[in-house]
C-alpha cells in the first residue's frame, strides 16, 4: 500500500486545470495518478463526430446489430452495460486504420445505446469508456484504450499485432491500462497511461447475412443429432492441431474450421464412431505476455476475450465475419454426418489476468463490474489461477454469460458446453454453492437445460474440489476414474475395491438426486496431461520446451514407461506398451458411463513426455496421421471403433441407470456380478484383499429398461476380465446359471483382433484358461 499523497497525487483536469479526484466526461481525464505519452501511431485520437449523427437507439439487445429502422434507414444499434462509467463512445474504423469517434448519449437501465445509420456488416469497431481512475477502490476507465466489446459477434486482428519485426517481443505496452516501466513497481498498476492502444487492439466486427452461409440463424431440431447422453462417445479435439497435418486435407484449410467440415477430417470421426466433438475454446482468445516474450502462443486457448466470436485465427475464409458462416457450415457437416458439437467454455476468468494485465475489454468497461475484487478492491479475488474471476453473481455478468450460451445454441448450432473450472461459476459471494446463480438460471432456462451440459467440477480456491456435488442436468468429468484407471494399469493399487466402482458408473459419487451413469465422463487422459501413448512411455514430465523450467505441469502423472524411460527400440517394450495401450483403451470404452477420448490418443500420438503443451502450437500439438501406417500404434484405431461398435450395439454396456446387484425378475441373474480368478462370485473380504484381477458380468437378460413402445430391452450378457500383474494367471470361467460356453471379442494380448466374421474362439463354462500378463479379456456369454 502506498502513503496517501501516491494516492491523492494531483490530476490535469479536462480544461487543463489542476484539481482532485473529479469526474470527467467523453474526451476529459480522471484519476489518482497519470503519465501522458504521446500515441505510437500519430496524435491522440480524432475529435468526436458531433452528436446528432447518432439516433437514440435501443438497449436491446447487446452488442452491435444491424437493422433497418422504422423510416426505412439501415445502420446498426449499439448497446453496451457499463454500469458506472460516465461517458462511452463507439469509434468507427475504415481500411486505413482512420477511426471516428461517436459519443453515446443515451443512458437506460446503465447501459449506454445508439443507433448509426449507414454502419454496414463488416464495419470495425470498439469502444472507449470514461470514467474515474481510482484503482484503489477498484475504479479502472481509461477512455486512451480502445475496448473489445463483449458481445462482438466476430473480431478481426490479435492484440499487439502491429508492433511489427523490429519491435522486441512482448505485448505492447499501451494495451496496458496502467504504466508499465513506472519505477516503483510496488504501485506501478496505480499510475494511468495514457497511450492509445487503438493500434494494436483487435476490433469488433458488425456481422449480417453472411452470402455464403446457407445454414440461417435458425437450427431445427430436427437437424441436431441429440444423441442421448448413454449413447454418447466424446471426442475431445483442437481444430487446428486435428487438422493442420491431415494429408487428405487442402494445405489452405488445415488448422480451420472449414478444415475440420473436410470430407477427409469427418471421415475418420465416422470410422471411429464417436458421436460427439468436444472442442478446444473456439471464442476469440489472447496470448498471454509471457508466453509472446518466449516467443511462443497459447495454442489450447484457454484465455478468452470474446465470448459471442468464433476465434479468428482459425479461419479459412476470412475475419470480417466470415468466420460466422465457416463456423456455422462446419457445425452443419458435423450435424450431417451425425456428430455434435459440444464446446469448451471458460467462463470464470478472461484474457485481462489480474492488476497487472492488460486492459482489453472487461477491465476498462466497469472493473468493479465484472471482476470479483478482493477486500482491498485493487486486487482481484483469483479462484482461477490465471488472475481473475468473473463475478458471476453479479446480474449483467450471469447475463453475458447465458446470453453468450443461448447464442452459440440458437444462432451457431451447437449441441452442448463443457466448462473450464466450473465451480469458480458455482461460487455465490464466497464459497461453491449448488444453488448459486448460475446454476439456478441454466436449469430453469428453456434452451440451455436441453443441452448437454459438463462440468470440470473444480477450481483452485478453497473448497473449490466439487466432483459428484453438481446438480442433475449435469455430466462432469471424473477425475476418480481417471486416476483409479491409470493406478490399477501401472500396478500401484493395492486391491480392486475402487476399480469396482469405477467399472460400473461411480455409484460411490453420482447415484443421489436423480443423477444417472452417465453423470460421469469417463476419461484416462485429456488435453492436459500425458497423452495415452506418453503415459506408457513417461513416468516424469519433459516441459523444458514450454520456457519455465520444467516447473509447470503436474509431477502426479500415475504414469508407468514400461521399463524405460522415453522411446525405446527394445522390442519387448514397445510391445508392452502397445498391449497397455489397448487395455487402457479397452477399459475406457467398456465402462458404464460417458467415455471420452482425446484425439490422437487413437493413433498412438505422442507430446514426447510435454505433459503441459498448452504453448505448443507446433508438431508437438498436432496429430501426425501417418501414424495410422506405423505398425506399433496402427491397430489402435481399429480397437477403438470395434470396441464404440460394441458399445452402439449393446444396450448392456451402456445402461440408463445404475446396476442394483440384484435380478430383475423371477429367475433372473443379478444385473452386476463380480467374479475372482476363481470362477467364484467376490465377497467382502475379496474387495480389500491384495489382487491384480478382476471378473465383470453384465447381464443382458435383467436390464431395467423399456424401448420406446415399452418394451423390455433384452440383450447378450458380457463377462470381462481384466488382469493388471505381469504374471499370467489362471482363471476359471464361471459355470452356470451365467453361461453355458464363453465366446471370445477381444483379447488385448494380441496386437491384432480378428476379423468380426472370424469363427470364434469359444470356452467352456466351468473351464480354466490363461489370462497372459497385463491383459483384458471381454466374452460374450452364450446361454445353455
Amino acid at each position: 500500500m502506498s502513503s496517501a499523497p501516491e494516492q491523492e497525487a494531483v490530476q490535469e483536469g479536462p480544461d487543463g486545470s489542476e484539481g482532485r479526484g473529479g469526474q470527467a466526461g467523453p474526451g476529459g481525464r480522471s484519476g489518482t495518478r497519470q503519465r501522458s505519452a504521446t500515441p505510437a501511431h500519430g496524435e491522440p485520437g480524432p475529435a468526436l463526430t458531433p452528436p446528432s449523427t447518432v439516433r437514440p437507439g435501443s438497449p436491446t439487445p447487446l452488442g452491435a446489430r444491424y437493422r433497418t429502422g422504422p423510416d426505412g434507414v439501415a445502420g446498426t444499434n449499439f448497446a453496451l452495460w457499463a454500469g458506472g462509467a460516465e461517458g462511452v463512445e463507439i469509434c468507427l474504423f475504415d481500411d486505413e486504420e482512420h477511426e471516428t469517434r461517436h459519443p453515446l448519449t443515451e443512458l437506460t437501465h446503465e447501459i449506454w445505446h445508439g443507433f448509426l445509420p449507414g454502419v454496414h456488416p463488416g464495419q470495425r469497431y470498439g469502444y472507449r469508456v470514461h470514467g474515474r481512475w481510482d484503482p484503489w477502490t477498484g475504479a479502472r476507465w481509461n477512455p486512451a484504450k480502445l475496448l473489445l466489446d463483449p458481445y462482438a459477434r466476430a473480431v478481426d486482428g490479435d492484440f499487439g499485432a502491429t508492433a511489427g519485426p523490429d519491435t522486441p517481443p512482448a505485448l505492447p505496452a499501451p494495451l496496458y491500462g496502467h504504466v508499465r516501466d513506472w519505477p516503483h513497481q510496488q504501485i506501478a498498476d496505480t499510475v494511468r497511461d495514457e497511450q492509445d492502444s487503438a493500434p494494436y487492439v483487435p476490433k469488433g466486427v458488425v456481422v449480417g447475412g453472411d452470402p455464403g452461409d446457407d445454414t440461417g440463424d435458425e437450427w431445427r431440431d430436427d437437424r441436431r443429432p441429440k444423441t442421448p447422453w448413454p449413447d454418447s462417445v466424446l471426442y475431445e479435439l483442437h481444430v487446428r492441431g486435428f487438422t493442420m497435418r491431415h494429408p487428405g486435407i487442402p494445405e489452405h484449410l488445415r488448422g480451420t474450421y472449414a478444415g475440420l467440415a473436410h470430407p477427409a477430417a469427418i471421415e475418420h470421426l465416422v470410422r471411429l464412431g464417436v458421436t460427439a466433438v468436444e472442442l478446444l475454446p473456439v471464442h476469440q482468445f489472447a496470448h498471454e505476455d509471457h508466453l509472446v516474450r518466449r516467443g511462443l502462443r497459447n495454442y489450447w486457448g484457454y484465455n478468452s476475450i470474446g465470448y459471442f466470436a468464433p476465434h479468428a485465427g482459425y479461419a479459412a475464409t476470412g475475419t470480417r465475419g466470415q468466420q460466422v458462416g465457416e463456423f456455422k457450415r462446419m457445425v452443419r457437416a458435423l450435424h450431417d454426418a451425425g456428430i455434435e458439437v459440444i464446446l469448451d467454455v471458460v467462463y470464470n476468468h478472461t484474457a485481462e489476468a489480474g492488476e497487472l494485465g492488460p486492459t482489453l475489454s472487461l477491465r476498462g468497461i466497469d472493473n468493479r463490474g465484472y471482476y470479483r475484487l478482493q477486500d482491498d478492491p485493487r486486487r482481484y479475488a483469483d479462484y482461477t489461477g490465471c488472475g481473475n474471476t468473473l463475478h458471476v453473481v453479479q446480474p449483467q455478468v450471469l447475463r453475458l454469460i447465458t446470453d453468450s450460451l443461448r447464442y452459440w445454441v440458437t444462432e451457431m448450432g451447437v449441441d452442448g458446453f463443457r466448462f473450464d473450472l466450473a465451480a469458480a461459476l458455482a461460487r455465490s459471494m464466497h464459497d461453491v454453492d449448488m444453488l448459486s446463480p448460475f446454476l439456478a438460471v441454466i436449469a430453469q432456462d428453456p434452451v440451455l437445460r436441453r443441452v448437454k451440459l459438463i462440468a470440470e467440477p473444480w477450481d483452485v480456491g478453497s473448497g473449490g474440489y466439487q466432483v459428484g456435488a453438481f446438480p442433475p442436468l449435469w455430466t462432469e468429468w471424473n477425475d476418480h476414474y481417471r486416476d483409479t484407471v491409470r493406478d490399477f494399469w501401472r500396478g500401484a493399487q493395492p486391491d480392486v475395491r475402487d476399480l469396482g466402482y469405477r467399472l460400473s458408473g461411480s455409484s460411490d459419487l453420482y447415484a443421489w438426486g436423480g443423477r444417472r451413469p452417465y453423470a460421469s465422463v469417463n476419461f484416462i487422459t485429456a488435453h492436459d496431461g500425458f497423452t495415452l501413448r506418453d503415459l506408457v512411455t513417461y513416468e516424469h514430465k519433459r516441459n523444458a520446451d514450454n520456457g519455465e523450467g520444467n516447473r509447470d505441469g503436474t509431477n502426479d502423472n500415475r504414469a508407468w514407461n514400461c521399463g524405460a524411460e522415453g522411446e525405446s527400440d527394445d522390442p519387448g517394450i514397445v510391445a508392452l506398451r502397445g498391449r497397455q495401450l489397448r487395455n487402457l483403451l479397452t477399459t475406457l470404452l467398456l465402462s458404464t458411463g460417458v467415455p471420452m477420448l482425446v484425439a490422437g490418443d487413437e493413433m498412438g500420438r505422442t507430446q514426447h513426455g510435454n505433459n503441459n503443451a498448452y504453448c505448443q502450437d507446433s508438431p508437438v500439438s498436432w496429430l501426425d496421421w501417418s501414424l495410422l501406417e506405423d505398425p506399433r500404434w496402427c491397430g489402435l484405431a481399429d480397437l477403438a471403433a470395434r470396441l464404440i461398435a460394441l458399445r452402439r450395439s449393446h444396450p448392456v454396456l451402456r445402461r440408463r441407470a445404475f446396476f442394483s446387484g440384484r435380478p430383475q425378475g423371477q429367475g433372473g441373474l443379478r444385473d452386476l456380478a463380480w467374479f475372482t480368478a476363481t470362477g467364484t462370485e467376490m465377497t467382502e473380504q475379496d474387495w480389500y484383499a491384495p489382487g491384480a484381477t478382476l471378473g465383470m458380468y453384465l447381464s443382458g437378460n435383467d436390464i431395467p429398461q423399456r424401448d420406446g413402445q415399452g418394451v423390455r430391452i433384452v440383450d447378450d450378457s458380457f463377462l470381462v476380465f481384466l488382469h493388471a500383474d505381469h504374471r499370467p494367471r489362471t482363471v476359471t470361467l464361471p459355470g452356470q446359471p451365467w453361461a453355458a460356453e464363453y465366446e471370445v471379442l477381444i483379447d488385448t494380448s494380441r496386437d491384432g483382433q480378428p476379423p468380426p466374421d472370424a469363427p470364434a474362439e469359444r470356452h467352456a463354462a466351468g473351464s480354466e484358461l490363461t489370462l497372459p500378463g497385463r491383459s483384458v479379456l471381454l466374452f460374450r456369454a452364450v446361454p445353455g
